[in-house]
């Protein structure tokens, strides 16, 4: 069981691609990220606070800081490059003397670090291997609608009526014979 969960990506993308993931599932889940407006920013964490969301996707950059007192989990989908990251990263949960859980997970690309990571804390970060069949179904979140681009639309098929209204041709054609 948890309370809230902070999750850790590297790049702003990711932040938004697993955020979908994670609410396709049916969880109250946002992104974090530096591209997000500050004010829209704090809303977001504010939202975490009252319990209104579950889980944040978040960039290192942008989680510098956060202190929400909710936390009970903190999730590095991705190992981080650096060890002062690491412990930046953990240390968003258990705090105001609660406990929490730090569970990072690693793939043969990512998990180098790990080693630096060990010897920065101090002690061997326990390691489990997982089941590939005890792995749920991947579901595809829906595709999010698009916004319209901005200047004059068109009609499928081209002709006069996708020219602009100055360009139009006025009156009966003239052969030029």
């Amino acid at each position: 069981h948890f309370e809230a969960v902070l999750i850790f990506v590297r790049t702003k993308t990711a932040t938004v691609e697993l955020a979908e993931k994670i609410e396709a599932r049916g969880h109250a889940c946002e992104a974090l990220n530096g591209d997000i407006p500050q004010q829209q920013r704090e809303r977001i964490v504010e939202r975490l606070r009252k319990g209104k969301l579950d889980i944040l996707v978040a960039t290192d950059v942008v989680a510098r800081g956060l202190d929400v007192e909710r936390i009970s989990h903190v999730i590095n989908y991705d190992i981080p490059y650096d060890a002062e990251s690491y412990v930046h990263r953990i240390g968003r949960t258990a705090r105001a003397g609660a406990s929490g859980d730090a569970i990072s997970l690693g793939c043969e690309t990512y998990v180098m670090t790990l080693p630096d990571i060990e010897k920065y804390i101090g002690h061997k970060i326990p390691v489990a291997n997982y089941n590939p069949e005890d792995l749920p179904e991947i579901v595809r979140p829906k595709p999010r609608p698009r916004k319209p681009r901005g200047g004059p639309r068109r009609r499928p098929g081209g002709g006069e009526h996708n020219k602009h209204p100055k360009q139009r041709r006025r009156g009966p054609r003239k052969d030029k014979s």
